[in-house]
């Protein structure tokens, strides 16, 4: 989401933004509506923006089917633009980041995550192109020129669960809200710069339990950045990814406002198999959440059952998680309890049949409202 989608350091930002950081924090610059993205430059990291994400998600499966998820995310949360401290010490930055691989078959989740500074070499984000790190996590452009691909290596400590994986974009970057500018406040500095490459073919190796798969699939990559998000009456928001069999694309999101109504400012974008794009108002879709799964760690109660419709593009989707357990507690980075998961999809387009695949986010339902969070 609308990565915001996504779900962003509550114990970070309570706690590491000192009284000697607000005077830096109040130089960041916000969202400009006339900023115009371009690529590959816009990959890099923007760091006059106090928040940050990179965001991949992706479904593959081994030569003999068998399926899972991973999701790969690096944020960046500046906490002093111009940190008076000379030293290399200075915390200007953190960096923190979520590793999670669903086993569909086996119905497992697996998560590690990290948190670390920038200054020392332990995390950073280069403002040149695109390359991401984290404790030797990373994410890099495999090319200084065009669109090359993107080379995605991460494991946990034990080695244990791991991906090293390379997604070639099949498509353009595709820029949300109006050319990139996506408002989610009713305050115009309540916003961010949002794109995603909404397909990737992905080839690698998964590594679950100690055990390596060679897997081939598709991937989703969403990348945005500003400075202020939202606004007190916000608690979270329910974010979709969808890739149709038919070659289409979808990304919708509703905010979740305390009154319990959505958002007006929720949005979505919609991608046809020829890449043209159409844009979608809060009014253009309905998302209507059926079953629930209830964590036992967290005691959230989730929607993994819905139903997407769009009517002005004949779209009757039903999306059921492809395992339901797939809630991300993450203490030891961002400190946000959230549900990020892979999605199955079928249903009819334009009287057509199809099915699909893609992920799912909801925020808000543990832990304080997002607002709070993304102050």
């Amino acid at each position: 989401m609308m990565r915001i989608a996504h779900a962003l350091p509550a114990l970070v930002l309570a706690g590491a933004v000192v009284a000697g950081a607000q005077d830096g924090r109040a130089a960041w610059l916000s969202a400009d509506p006339d900023y115009r993205l371009a690529f590959p430059r816009d990959h890099a990291s923007h760091p006059d923006h106090r928040i940050e994400w990179w965001y991949y998600t992706g479904s593959v499966e081994t030569p003999r089917g068998r399926r899972f998820g991973y999701q790969l995310t690096f944020f960046r949360v500046g906490i002093d633009r111009r940190p008076l401290n000379p030293s290399r010490w200075a915390v200007r930055d953190l960096h923190m980041a979520h590793l999670a691989v669903s086993d569909i078959a086996g119905g497992g989740h697996h998560v590690a995550e990290r948190l670390n500074r920038d200054g020392v070499g332990w995390a950073g984000a280069s403002p040149e192109t695109l390359h991401v790190w984290n404790d030797g996590w990373s994410v890099r452009l495999d090319g200084a020129t065009g669109e090359g691909a993107h080379l995605l290596n991460a494991a946990s400590d034990d080695g244990a669960l791991a991906v090293d994986l390379r997604l070639v974009p099949a498509l353009p970057p595709v820029l949300h809200g109006a050319a990139g500018y996506s408002q989610k406040g009713g305050q115009a500095g309540n916003a961010s710069h949002y794109y995603s490459i909404t397909r990737l073919r992905t080839n690698g190796r998964i590594v679950v339990d100690g055990e390596a798969f060679d897997v081939s699939g598709l991937s989703w990559m969403d990348h945005e950045f500003g400075t202020s998000f939202l606004e007190p009456a916000q608690v979270g928001w329910d974010w979709f990814s969808l890739q149709l069999d038919d070659g289409s694309d979808l990304m919708v999101y509703t905010m979740r406002r305390d009154d319990g109504a959505p958002d007006p400012r929720s949005s979505g974008t919609f991608v046809a198999p020829d890449g043209d794009i159409t844009r979608l108002a809060a009014g253009d879709y309905a998302l209507r959440p059926g079953r629930r799964w209830t964590s036992p760690a967290s005691g959230a109660s989730y929607p993994v059952g819905w139903e997407i419709r769009v009517p002005s593009l004949g779209m009757d989707l039903d999306v059921e998680a492809a395992v339901d357990a797939q809630e991300l507690q993450t203490g030891e980075s961002t400190g946000v309890t959230y549900w990020e998961g892979a999605i199955d999809v079928r249903g009819t387009r334009g009287g057509a049949a199809v099915t699909g695949q893609g992920y799912l986010e909801m925020t808000g339902y543990a832990g304080p409202p997002m607002s709070r969070v993304l102050r």
